[in-house]
């Protein structure tokens, strides 16, 4: 175990946050901060950290090569059903952040988060604790104002209530980094590579992009010295949100739904087929004329995810990325589109945002096997049912017309993908 400060309490302590909340706070100069985390529902995670004292290895896989170096910033590991060992870290005068990565479920109601970090806070201000700084990790748009919604909804007393007003603090946050499941090939591949931990049975590989955008609403908090690890801390998150959700996120949806439908299994893979490059390109287009970004800073991000995109090393699989499209289409999509309108009334919908709902649409009814969304439409459905699900307002006859257009060139598209290829072939 290491002597670092265990400043920091971190809910749902998953691959992501051990390449990125972890790898960025141990990357700090001077005082060394420390992570107590907190697993979700299974204990598993909590159980393999703890048997090799929290350490574990970080493989960076570029696509040249992996390097490995090992993580000692978590300095404890609980289940997230350990109720007391999460008050107790709360309550303590040690700790003064407590970060999340929960999922988008994890704020809804009925999810036992908020309830949980309400019993923590609760047992904060028994204990007379200072202020503290709660700060969510998930990919949300206004992420902060979001967690303070969930917890405020999730208290009944009214000093409490009054009690976070004045002591707890809610910063956005923008994160980006790669990073796909371990799989038994990963930990087998530390054999003999250069920096790994001995017998690591828990690795994390990422990829070797990382970014942290963090808005600065620590008034009277302490917090590491994250900017001098590289993040990046800003009066306002929210264009560095939208430049991720609709350039990588949306990019990611429209690469699964195509990709998966003209046959590839890997972002990597759909990246390399023109069509699908293709239509990346026409969403990225829409996307930089709605940024409030400089426009060097908007092609420097497109030419980093052109790069990460194409990594093979990166197995990133469609499937995994295609879940949830119901909730994730309209705002890594259609608020493009409505931004565009604002804009402009007469702009109409453009090819990149048309091929996505269209990808989208023929993914829920040609493809029901590899539906993993709750709030899609049925497999029947027409283009106006699949509005209906992610922008009823936007329902008119142009756009309509305009994603059938682009669902009759999928079509063409996944037709000649079907076909056998003649090369190679001799008379």
């Amino acid at each position: 175990m290491t002597d670092r400060r265990p400043g920091i309490v971190h809910l749902g302590i998953g691959a992501f946050a051990r390449a990125h909340l972890a790898w960025y706070t141990g990357r700090v100069p001077g005082d060394a901060w420390g992570i107590t985390a907190f697993t979700g529902r299974s204990p598993d995670a909590a159980d393999a950290l703890t048997a090799q004292d929290c350490r574990y290895t970080l493989v960076t896989r570029a696509a040249d090569g992996d390097t490995a170096e090992v993580v000692e910033t978590i300095v404890a590991a609980h289940p997230g059903s350990d109720d007391a060992a999460r008050n107790d870290a709360i309550a303590s005068p040690d700790t003064t952040i407590v970060t999340l990565t929960v999922t988008e479920n994890g704020y809804r109601a009925g999810s036992d988060v908020p309830a949980r970090l309400v019993a923590g806070l609760d047992a904060r201000r028994a204990a007379g604790g200072g202020r503290i700084a709660l700060v969510s990790l998930d990919n949300l748009t206004h992420n902060g104002q979001v967690l303070r919604d969930a917890v405020l909804a999730a208290v009944d007393d009214d000093e409490l209530r009054a009690w976070i007003d004045t002591n707890v603090a809610f910063p956005s946050s923008m994160v980006d980094r790669i990073t796909p499941a371990t799989t038994d090939d990963d930990v087998a591949s530390l054999t003999g590579l250069d920096g790994a931990l001995a017998g690591d049975r828990v690795p994390v590989v990422t990829e070797p992009f990382a970014e942290w955008v963090l808005q600065d609403a620590f008034d009277g908090i302490d917090r590491p010295a994250w900017e001098t690890a590289g993040v990046r801390i800003v009066d306002d998150v929210t264009p560095y949100e939208q430049r991720k959700l609709w350039l990588l996120n949306g990019s990611h949806s429209l690469l699964a739904y195509l990709g998966l439908l003209l046959g590839h299994e890997t972002v990597a893979e759909a990246m390399d087929d023109p069509v699908c490059r293709g239509a990346v390109d026409d969403l990225w287009d829409e996307a930089a004329l709605e940024l409030p970004l400089p426009a060097d800073e908007v092609t420097a991000a497109r030419t980093d995810l052109v790069e990460r995109f194409a990594n093979p090393r990166i197995r990133h699989t469609l499937r995994q990325i295609a879940s949830s499209g119901s909730e994730k289409l309209p705002v890594r999509v259609v608020d493009v589109l409505r931004h565009r309108h604002r804009r402009d009334p007469a702009a109409g919908i453009g090819p990149g945002a048309a091929t996505a709902i269209a990808a989208w649409w023929l993914h829920v009814t040609t493809q029901t096997d590899l539906v993993d969304d709750a709030g899609a439409p049925g497999p029947d459905s027409d283009v106006h049912e699949v509005l209906a699900v992610i922008a009823p307002d936007l329902d008119t006859t142009p756009l309509v017309a305009a994603v059938t257009a682009a669902a009759d060139r999928i079509r063409t598209a996944a037709a000649a993908a079907r076909e056998p290829s003649d090369e190679g072939v001799h008379a």
